[in-house]
């Protein structure tokens, strides 16, 4: 899987096409920032000692703070620098796992689907199928991303 910092054009995308993102190590102030930026500061997350406490003993990422860790991947590989036109969501998401402070994530991506869009030759759709695991292997995040994509000029 070749990690690439080259952008994509539609017609430079081929289904079964793989790439492999960067890895990154998930802090205390991801936490603090998500939590900031999104306004949720549930205790799970935020606080330590009722963390403890529960299911998992200390406090855990927030789902969609691991969501967008995922979408920033997919930007960092550079596929879709200045190529993206839009992102319109997904088919599916999972978080079979939670993230921890400490842990290095990192992303997979495949190629799942390439169509052109009716009558437009300026964009054409692309789902990227994605998997993000922690240094031990464990999937924290699955799912796929639907893109539009710009042509070639």
């Amino acid at each position: 899987m070749a990690y690439s910092y080259r952008p994509h054009h539609f017609e430079d995308f081929e289904p079964g096409q793989e790439f492999q993102s960067v890895g990154r190590t998930v802090t205390e102030t991801d936490f603090v920032m998500h939590s900031a930026l999104s306004g949720d500061w549930t205790e799970l997350h935020t606080n330590e000692e009722y963390a403890a406490e529960q299911d998992f003993d200390e406090r855990i990422a927030h789902g969609p703070m691991t969501f967008v860790q995922a979408t920033g991947f997919v930007y960092r590989t550079g596929i879709v620098e200045r190529t993206a036109y839009a992102f319109l969501g997904m088919n599916y998401m999972d978080l079979p796992e939670p993230v921890h402070i400490g842990d290095t994530v990192s992303l997979e991506i495949v190629v799942d689907e390439k169509k052109e869009i009716g009558d437009r030759d300026d964009v054409g759709l692309v789902v990227l199928d994605t998997e993000m695991t922690n240094q031990d292997g464990t999937v924290v995040f699955r799912g796929d991303m639907k893109f539009l994509i710009k042509t070639k000029e």
